[in-house]
């Protein structure tokens, strides 16, 4: 086996491999856009349902705090389902306090 052979053989790899990140990447993309087509703005030009922060209390449990239309609210996910434990009004400013932390 030549040595030419064994890198025209290496080059094909690499250039498939390069290929199929390539189309992943592409894919990932546009499945990220059409997400946030259903999930749009609302009326006043905000997304309904906004993340904010996460943790994790065990292995099938945490507490995420997420901004619904200007609400903040503190929600424990188990695996047996979802609790809202508080809620702050919209003025409170706790969502600016988050971002600016992180």
């Amino acid at each position: 086996m030549s040595v030419w052979t064994v890198l025209s053989s290496l080059l094909s790899v690499v250039i498939a491999l390069g290929l199929v990140l390539g189309l992943a990447y592409v894919v990932l993309r546009m499945l990220r856009r059409w997400q946030d087509r259903f999930q749009g703005p609302s009326e006043d030009g905000e997304r309904p349902i906004r993340f904010l922060r996460a943790m994790p209390l065990g292995q099938g449990e945490r507490i995420v705090m997420i901004e619904v239309r200007g609400e903040v609210m503190l929600v424990g996910v188990t695996s047996g389902g979802i609790s809202l434990l508080k809620t702050w009004p919209g003025g409170t400013g706790l969502a600016q306090e988050l971002e600016a932390q992180s």
